[in-house]
């Protein structure tokens, strides 16, 4: 397992980055200004993008892996890749979700714990409603974690 920094031609991975934000424009909100790192087994499996916040604070934006391989510890081999890599510029990393159990435990799992919600995010930033199988996503759900 390698994972790389990927620094030119991030939009070669917009079909990873549609699966955890499906909506195209709001990806090319953060993906020009984030670090956009590729996890390879023999194959590409996951990606992530972590942006700066402030000089204290970065978040994970987005962070995706094939259907086909989610459950096999790709996603939380490359967030623990990421905590090591930002823990010397960072001292908090910050995600945010809907509101949707399975994902929310996963990060928990990760080492993150809930921080604070924003109301109405997903139906006042995207243009249909956004559902995690058949949970309406409505606001953002924010996790921390210190690294």
């Amino acid at each position: 397992m390698k994972i790389e920094k990927i620094i030119e031609n991030k939009k070669q991975f917009l079909d990873l980055l549609l699966l955890a934000d499906e909506q195209e424009d709001m990806i090319d909100r953060y993906l020009p200004g984030g670090d956009l790192f590729a996890l390879y087994d023999d194959d590409l499996k996951s990606v992530c993008v972590v942006v700066p916040v402030n000089s204290s604070n970065c978040e994970l934006k987005n962070i995706a892996t094939y259907e086909k391989y989610q459950g096999q510890g790709y996603g939380r081999a490359l967030i623990n890749f990421i905590f090591d890599f930002y823990k010397n510029d960072y001292q908090t990393m910050l995600v945010g979700t809907g509101e949707t159990p399975a994902i929310l435990s996963f990060y928990e799992s990760c080492g993150f714990e809930k921080s604070h919600r924003v109301k109405n995010f997903f139906t006042d930033n995207y243009d249909h409603p956004m559902f995690e199988g058949d949970i309406q996503l409505v606001d953002m759900i924010y996790l921390k974690k210190d690294l």
